[in-house]
């Protein structure tokens, strides 16, 4: 059995990243959303076959549920706007989904900071 390689190696990787920048600039510039606020764009993962793409963002302030709403109701909007910025032959269906890792190492920073204070005092 052969397993065939792709052309140019890491090229999904290459694709995501370039989505990724296209697609910070497409929102910071071009979407007039009111839900959307601060997004930062966490990652971009491909489907082998660049039919879709999973867009993980984190906000600054916000509601993530309705941010995740709004994102996804502009997805088409987005998906144009990457027509004309990428060169490829399909643009992925865009699908956002909110990154609670931010979130998750605040929380245990707190718990950390909480438990060296309280070690502190005990010494």
């Amino acid at each position: 059995m052969v397993t065939k390689k792709s052309a140019t190696p890491n090229r999904a990787f290459k694709v995501a990243d370039q989505i990724q920048r296209d697609l910070t600039e497409l929102i910071a510039r071009e979407l007039k959303d009111p839900r959307v606020g601060m997004v930062t764009l966490q990652g971009v993962e491909v489907t082998p076959d660049y039919a879709h793409a999973k867009v993980f963002f984190s906000l600054l302030t916000g509601d993530p549920v309705e941010t995740q709403a709004a994102l996804n109701q502009a997805a088409g909007f987005l998906r144009n706007g990457l027509f004309k910025r990428l060169h490829i032959h399909t643009v992925p269906t865009l699908h956002f989904v909110f990154d609670r890792t931010s979130e998750r190492a605040a929380d245990m920073n707190a718990l950390i900071a909480k438990a060296v204070s309280s070690r502190a005092k005990e010494d």
